[in-house]
């Protein structure tokens, strides 16, 4: 499949006969003028394996075709029709009773019996943002400290309980970090070395005072509308080398195959002008889909302004891009994650809809706290509006994310889906250049926010744009997450039909002796 997020070309057809891209119903090379039918060889029509709650699906594919297609007129959204279970109404789906985890009551949850006697699909999402993927990053070895504890595993990782694992910018990073393997067995990093990877490195990426306010859309627009024509050059093609070698020295050269679980790392592509999304199940289709990892690394974290843009290739040498930020494409990559799964039914079987998914989503804190009246912004220039356009495009966009994903779980909201945010913290206080200051006071100021973001109760999206204040801090959902992830994996060793199933890398030996066979036949004949 490819992942490259553009406008699509016309109607191709596979080797196997099987619709591969998408149709152009009227006149060729017209701009909009495309209609979604079907997508690759390796996803099932979304009409016959529709999820059950029709409201929930019709949400993730606006999302999909606003978000990640480009399309803006709602005609051309592709929304499909399913039909309503037995029980169910125009209204949604016949009312359950209240779940109560490890003796939690969660208001307005389904009932524990609804764990899905399918299994669910266990997926994570890490938001980008500069310096404060810290706060993901103190998440994350909570997480895992929280796996340990509930499994009575003192090895458990993360990658041994998650199936997809999404990520941007930092948060790519971090998600290539712990799902990457040497051995095809046992992942190379732990949590908190994703934390420390960004604490150690952060002087060498980051110019003290450099960039301003953001780590995601927002944060670049402002960037590159203060850097002038050129200015500062030399420090970027600096930050950028050592972001380089700080890539290859994790990473050295592996692959998108050498990694544990499907990932998906975004980018903007400038070559094509859309999204693109790195996907080890692309990758493990066709070669001309697999990438270093160091270099998928580089692209989603090419903040511009911060770092050079970066030309990359796949390991054939077939598909190309010109990449800058994951944060400019998806600074929230939750909905890519779940339109993933959803489509991906040679790996995902099983999945029929929200209720088959558990999903955590952790982001990396809201710089909401500076207020503005008119007075005040009447007669502001383009300087003035960078720093405002930074907090509405960056956070702005990841929180409305966050509300579509919410919205599209509905009743399901409270028990299958986790959103991990600071809100209302002090981030504001650490001035504009929180995302990308290196300095080690703005790294303690990071630390103790990303321990009170833990200390902080939940808050969640419900409908309509509002939050609802939870019962339990972040911590306690965290931990109550972690005794899901377990579960869930206990069930599976004694379920009839797998939850997953996963394709597996061919290793790098096998590979040389497949080619080595292979040429050996071409001589033969």
């Amino acid at each position: 499949m490819n992942r490259r997020y553009e406008k699509p070309p016309p109607l191709s057809v596979s080797s196997k006969g099987k619709k591969k891209h998408f149709v152009n119903h009227t006149a060729p090379n017209t701009p909009g003028n495309y209609e979604r039918t079907q997508t690759s060889p390796t996803l099932s029509t979304a009409r016959s394996h529709e999820p059950d709650d029709k409201l929930n699906y019709e949400i993730f594919s606006i999302l999909e075709s606003k978000f990640l297609f480009g399309y803006e007129d709602p005609r051309l959204l592709w929304i499909p029709q399913s039909p309503l279970r037995p029980g169910d109404s125009e209204a949604g789906p016949s009312p359950r009773s209240p779940l109560t985890p490890n003796g939690v009551v969660l208001p307005g949850t389904p009932s524990s019996s609804f764990r899905s006697p399918r299994g669910r699909i266990c997926v994570l999402s890490i938001d980008g943002g500069g310096m404060r993927g810290l706060l993901a990053g103190k998440s994350l070895i909570y997480l895992e400290q929280m796996l340990k504890e509930k499994s009575g595993d003192p090895n458990a990782r993360i990658a041994d309980y998650f199936d997809v694992a999404a990520g941007s910018g930092v948060g790519g990073v971090f998600a290539a970090m712990i799902f990457a393997t040497r051995d095809g067995n046992r992942p190379i990093f732990k949590a908190e070395d994703t934390w420390k990877f960004l604490v150690e490195n952060a002087e060498g990426f980051y110019r003290s005072g450099s960039g301003s306010g953001g780590g995601g859309a927002g944060a670049a627009i402002k960037r590159v509308i203060r850097s002038g024509s050129g200015s500062g050059s030399s420090s970027v093609t600096a930050a950028t080398a050592k972001l380089e070698k700080a890539m290859k020295a994790s990473f050295a050269d592996l692959t998108l195959k050498d990694t544990l679980k499907p990932i998906l790392i975004s980018c903007y592509d400038l070559s094509s002008t859309a999204p693109f999304l790195f996907s080890r199940a692309d990758a493990l289709e066709s070669d001309s889909f697999d990438f270093r990892l160091r270099d998928i690394c580089r692209a989603t974290w090419a903040e511009p302004g911060t770092f050079d843009p970066v030309r990359t290739c796949s390991v054939d040498g077939k598909t190309r891009c010109v990449a800058v930020g994951g944060g400019l494409a998806m600074s929230n990559p939750t909905a890519a994650a779940i339109t993933h799964v959803f489509h991906n039914k040679q790996e995902f079987p099983a999945v029929k809809g929200v209720e088959d998914l558990l999903v955590l989503s952790l982001g990396t804190g809201q710089l909401f706290e500076v207020n503005y009246d008119y007075e005040q912004v009447k007669n502001w220039r383009v300087k003035e509006w960078a720093r405002p356009m930074a907090r509405i495009s960056g956070d702005g966009s990841a929180e409305f994310v966050d509300q579509a994903v919410a919205m599209g779980f509905g009743p399901y909201r409270s028990s299958n889906y986790v959103r991990i945010q600071a809100n209302g913290s002090r981030l504001g206080a650490c001035g504009p250049n929180v995302d990308t200051d290196p300095r080690a006071e703005n790294v303690k100021k990071l630390t103790e926010i990303a321990d009170e973001m833990l200390k902080q109760n939940n808050v969640e999206s419900v409908l309509f744009g509002s939050k609802r204040i939870g019962e339990m801090s972040n911590s306690e959902k965290i931990e109550w997450f972690a005794s899901e992830l377990v579960i869930e994996q206990q069930r599976r060793s004694v379920r009839a039909s797998p939850t997953v199933t996963l394709k597996q890398a061919v290793s790098k030996t096998n590979r040389n002796a497949i080619n080595a066979t292979l040429t050996l036949i071409s001589k033969d004949r």
